[in-house]
């Protein structure tokens, strides 16, 4: 499913290009993955058209903030209290930035970090945070329209490799990727990416791909699949 992106900085409409590893030039939008929230909260718009809703299943099994919670799994693993993202660090592509948090805009979109931090993640309030029990979303932009950006080395990480969010109360979640893995925007598995999870998961999220300089996005989402160990 495509996704129309944000405003961008200065009104550009585009990123700056960079040079990827296979030598081909790859852009991005600045207002990054809208995606999410089309699924997170079943609506949004492209361009003016209706997105489709995504399974019922997916929509239903992203909890709320501040929603009662559920009863304990024993089979739930290692989990944390509910507590907001403060800093992620990821050595491994060096990593180390500030959150901040994510809601919905007006048309059921996930509203992107602002551009002009560079070093700046963001983490969807409305669903479960880092280390509780179920799938927390975050989101960073791989490149701004002047500069790389936070997640500009994200498709480096392999399953195996840790990385670590501290948070509001003071302790620190570690995470190990399972997967790494690329999508095409219009064949988006949302109830994979999205859907509650019975222990403590999290998804990175950003764009990859192409640049359609018709729709000014890219043409896929790249995700991280971890969980807390």
């Amino acid at each position: 499913m495509a996704a129309p992106a944000p405003p961008t900085p200065g009104g550009t409409g585009e990123p700056a290009e960079r040079r990827s590893r296979s030598g081909l030039t790859t852009v991005c939008a600045a207002g990054l993955l809208v995606i999410a929230a089309l699924q997170l909260s079943g609506h949004g718009s492209d361009n003016g058209t209706s997105a489709a809703q995504p399974p019922a299943a997916a929509q239903a099994a992203v909890p709320s903030a501040g929603a009662p919670a559920a009863p304990a799994d024993p089979e739930a693993g290692k989990h944390l209290p509910r507590s907001a993202p403060v800093r992620l660090l990821i050595p491994k592509i060096s990593v180390d930035a500030p959150f901040t948090t994510l809601s919905l805009g007006p048309t059921g979109q996930l509203q992107p970090p602002p551009a002009a931090d560079t070093n700046l993640v963001g983490w969807y309030a409305g669903g479960a945070s880092p280390g509780e029990t179920g799938t927390a979303v975050v989101a960073g932009h791989v490149d701004t329209a002047t500069s790389a950006a936070v997640f500009a080395r994200l498709d480096e990480l392999r399953a195996g490799d840790v990385f670590r969010i501290q948070r509001a109360d003071g302790r620190t979640a570690s995470f190990v990727v399972d997967d790494t893995e690329t999508f095409d925007k219009d064949a988006f598995p949302d109830e994979r990416v999205y859907a509650d999870a019975p222990r403590a998961e999290v998804r990175l999220i950003t764009c990859a791909g192409d640049y359609d300089h018709a729709v000014r996005d890219y043409t896929e989402n790249l995700v991280v699949f971890a969980h807390l160990v």
